[in-house]
């Protein structure tokens, strides 16, 4: 039996000697990329917090301590150690367990984190409701993997700094080189700086000297020498400026440092930051050559690390979005690229070497992304935000307020419209074109292949005004690609099929499924007419006009939530029109989150594939 079968609780950690922990670690690694080579998932970031998710197990008390996890990626190891091990093997499935956590899954999981730069402020607010309850318990956020390049992290550590409430913040840092050139030394600092003893002597100390005429002068110099020190060596002085006290940088693999370090931090009553530095790969070779590959991956051969592809066949539709905005770019110079720490993830790692001058990664900070965005805009610009459509969902206001109060010529280049699959519902695209189409001067488009995804961009940085496009994750359907983009008539659908019984006006990913739908209900004698909608604004208020009033029976389909979609505006239109007796099916998400799953279970569920849409259209017309 491996050490990690007798681990049913945090509690079973507890009673284990610091020596046999390493080898809790070899077990939590070996799980860890068994079942992220089966499943995918975001590998290279739970294993680089391995032995810190056990010595924070070790030292502190779950669910009566509040960990809160950022980005909740890093979270598989401690999903092991609080009794979801056996369940462990259907991470990011559908009806599994999930690869974020989760507050419905398990009381160990304070709070639910699936985007990030959020802990801190959660953690604040943990904190002050358990002041205001009376109780004593404390209070962590595990903060790394690039989260704290998120504003919301600083909105976060500013306040909690003026509130100098009792919390602990763990940066864990997987990029600094720091570790190798003073990594004695580090560890020197980190071990004196959070031991008991300095920790009350330094207090004591300074409320001595604060009572005294002369004590000011000596403390006074005293913490200038304790500030030039500290700065020479650490990022200390940054944090102590939020008023944290700071520790660290710290081996984050090194179990008995790490354990004694918050045995000490645990003693505190005040804000703390201990800063850990760790590998992300930790322990698998691949993992730590190519940590970016291995971040969030798909599934993969473990012995060569070798990732598994899919079907193959079509390029993706963030592939062709970046090839497509290359070619745009060596036609246009006032073209830029930004993207919000996901050059890869959103196909722009192409352009940052082709145009590297005219590229932008703004780090996980959308609403900066934004704004800079409308600065270059202002400045002459043609700026491209390539990004994901739940993590636009952060950059509201400045897409209102900042690109679109002021009519500025940003494109919004949505990725991931739709579901997502297995990362879940903080993840999947359900709202935009509900977030979005009520926004004015803003230009709304959704193709329905990788081809028509091209001229749709060709037609959005070209407009002189705000335009978004959203499209899929995934592959396309391998149309062939025009070699000349051109620029789209605004606002005008495309009529695919003709028919007597019913108008189908499908957008984006929906046109093929509505088009296979119709062929199986033309089988069976009911026409149907199907139209790419194209645009959700403007609409193309002349054909759909014109299909109500020929059939009097309308139906749209759109992955996004119905309220307020396309389907809403397509009633808006009809009752603005004096036509709200047209019958109407709309058919999308329903108001409640989509679970995990891969996008074609998904789809099928929420029935949103050929057959799904067929036996709606049918039910729909026979009543």
């Amino acid at each position: 039996m491996s050490i990690l079968e007798t681990i049913q609780s945090p509690e079973d950690i507890k009673r284990l000697p610091i020596s046999r922990l390493p080898e809790l670690a070899s077990d939590l690694r070996r799980t860890i990329i068994e079942t992220c080579a089966a499943n995918g998932g975001h590998l290279a970031p739970s294993l680089g917090v391995v032995e810190l998710t056990i010595a924070l197990h070790k030292v502190f008390t779950t669910p009566a301590d509040k960990i809160i996890w950022d980005v909740g990626h890093q979270a598989y190891a401690h999903k092991l150690l609080t009794g979801r091990r056996d369940n462990f093997g259907t991470l990011r499935t559908l009806n599994g367990i999930s690869g974020f956590p989760k507050r419905h899954e398990s009381p160990h999981d304070a709070f639910d984190v699936g985007h990030s730069s959020t802990s801190i402020s959660a953690a604040t607010g943990f904190a002050a409701a358990r002041d205001l309850n009376g109780r004593k318990d404390k209070v962590l956020a595990v903060i790394g993997d690039g989260s704290m390049t998120g504003g919301s992290a600083y909105e976060g550590i500013n306040h909690a700094g003026h509130l100098n409430k009792d919390m602990i913040i763990i940066l864990n840092d997987n990029e600094m080189s720091i570790a190798e050139n003073v990594g004695a030394l580090s560890t020197f600092l980190s071990r004196t700086a959070s031991s008991e003893f300095i920790h009350r002597f330094k207090k004591s100390t300074e409320s001595f000297l604060n009572r005294i005429d002369a004590g000011k002068g000596v403390l006074h110099v005293a913490r200038k020498m304790e500030e030039s020190f500290k700065g020479l060596f650490t990022p200390g002085m940054l944090f102590e400026a939020f008023g944290f006290e700071y520790i660290g940088p710290i081996d984050g693999h090194n179990l008995p440092a790490l354990i004694e370090t918050l045995e000490n931090v645990k003693k505190f009553d005040n804000s703390v930051l201990v800063h850990v530095l760790t590998t992300k790969g930790k322990g698998y070779k691949p993992a730590e050559e190519n940590p970016a590959l291995f971040h969030g991956v798909g599934p993969f051969e473990i012995k060569t690390g070798k990732v598994l592809k899919g079907k193959g066949g079509a390029a993706s539709y963030t592939a062709v979005f970046g090839a497509a905005l290359c070619k745009l770019a060596a036609e246009d110079e006032r073209i830029t690229a930004i993207t919000a720490a996901m050059p890869d993830g959103t196909g722009l790692a192409g352009f940052a070497k082709e145009f590297p001058e005219r590229f932008f990664d703004v780090g996980i900070a959308e609403q900066h992304g934004v704004t800079f965005a409308a600065g270059l805009a202002a400045g002459g610009f043609r700026p491209v935000f390539a990004v994901y459509s739940s993590f636009l969902q952060r950059a509201y206001d400045q897409v209102c307020h900042d690109v679109c109060l002021q009519n500025l010529p940003v494109t919004f280049a949505i990725d991931r419209g739709g579901v997502v699959g297995s990362d879940g519902p903080t993840h999947h695209g359900a709202f935009d074109i509900s977030y979005l189409r009520h926004l004015p001067n803003l230009t709304l488009m959704a193709p329905k292949d990788e081809n028509e995804l091209q001229h749709m961009l060709a037609t959005a940085v070209r407009l002189g005004s705000p335009a978004a496009v959203r499209y899929p994750r995934g592959n396309g359907y391998g149309v062939a690609l025009d070699q000349t983009l051109e620029i789209l008539p605004v606002g005008r659908a495309e009529v695919l099929r003709d028919g007597n019984a019913a108008a189908i006006l499908a957008l984006g990913t929906m046109v093929y499924p509505a088009m296979e739908a119709a062929e199986a209900l033309d089988a069976e004698g009911v026409a149907l007419t199907v139209v790419n909608a194209r645009f959700v604004k403007p609409l193309d208020d002349t054909l759909i006009i014109a299909l109500a009033e020929k059939h009097g029976f309308l139906i749209t389909i759109e992955e996004n939530v119905r309220q307020g979609g396309f389907g809403s505006a397509v009633l808006e239109l009809l009752e603005q029109r004096g036509l709200s007796k047209t019958r109407v099916l709309r058919l999308g998400y329903p108001d409640s989150y989509i679970p995990q799953g891969e996008q074609h279970e998904l789809r099928t569920m929420l029935g949103l594939d050929s057959a799904g849409i067929a036996t709606s259209i049918r039910t729909f017309l026979e009543q």
